[in-house]
């Protein structure tokens, strides 16, 4: 059993109670409702495995690049498969020894999320949230760059968006919906407020500057992103080149499937 100093084991207090202060869910954070579904027996909420990563699911608020709450979220809950949610703890338990705890952006999918981007990205009159999200890239070539695609790892289920924070951890504050959006490629005392680690960019940039290894990105910002990858690589998760923040746990238990249920509770509890 691993072992945590005083210190430790008091930030551990707190990030579980900061962990269940963000995952609840406010009326204008709920997105649309659609057709029920179950998980398969093996997804897991993360929180069961690890209650003191923190969650800061973006997609069900309407701070993301689309700029509302995106289909098949209904809840701010991290859900993976088993075998992910295990891996990440280890990760969690190696990083809390160094003073960082893990933050979920993002894990499960549902389909009906992936069709919501990509009804997006093909509405070119819809540029409402290009100042911060894609600031140099024209809408036009969202699918042929790669940000966007019809179909997405994290819809098989151990695929995740996280990032690192320096304990003792503080609330990123809430997003206010019309406030003024700045590039997420701009200095970090700038661009919107994270309680993250500086990764080089905000979460979700589509721009080259988010790739994990640019050369561009340097010092503290490179250091911090090399931590995150060298930490999960070493527990079986493989980074995709173009995005610091996203990893798949391999092999994956579903590597052919794409699911489509509900992100909430129900789809975990109304299995038999």
């Amino acid at each position: 059993m691993t072992r945590l100093s005083g210190a430790t084991r008091g930030a551990v207090a707190l990030l579980v109670a900061l962990a269940a202060l963000l995952a609840v869910p406010t009326t204008s954070a709920i997105a649309r409702a659609h057709t029920d579904a179950e998980a398969p027996a093996d997804f897991v909420a993360l929180r069961t495995v690890d209650p003191t990563i923190l969650q800061e699911m973006r997609y069900i608020t309407p701070h993301n690049f689309v700029g509302e709450p995106i289909d098949g979220y209904r809840q701010p809950i991290c859900i993976l498969t088993r075998p992910a949610a295990r891996a990440l703890h280890k990760a969690q338990a190696k990083l809390l020894r160094q003073g960082y705890t893990l933050k979920v952006y993002d894990c499960y999918r549902p389909q009906r999320a992936v069709n919501h981007f990509v009804r997006w990205a093909e509405d070119l009159n819809d540029q409402s949230t290009k100042g911060e999200f894609y600031p140099d890239v024209d809408k036009t070539r969202l699918f042929e760059d790669g940000y966007i695609a019809e179909k997405s790892g994290h819809s098989r289920g151990s695929t995740m968006d996280l990032t690192l924070v320096k304990l003792p951890a503080t609330p990123t504050r809430p997003y206010v919906p019309g406030e003024p959006l700045v590039p997420c490629h701009a200095p970090r005392q700038q661009r919107f407020p994270d309680n993250s680690v500086d990764m080089g960019t905000g979460f979700d940039c589509f721009d080259t500057l988010a790739h994990t290894l640019d050369p561009r990105i340097q010092g503290e910002q490179r250091a911090n992103r090399l931590l995150l990858k060298s930490t999960l690589e070493d527990l079986g998760f493989v980074n995709l080149a173009e995005e610091w923040w996203h990893y798949t746990l391999k092999p994956e238990p579903y590597p052919d499937t794409y699911f489509d249920f509900p992100v909430s509770a129900e789809s975990l509890s109304r299995r038999r």
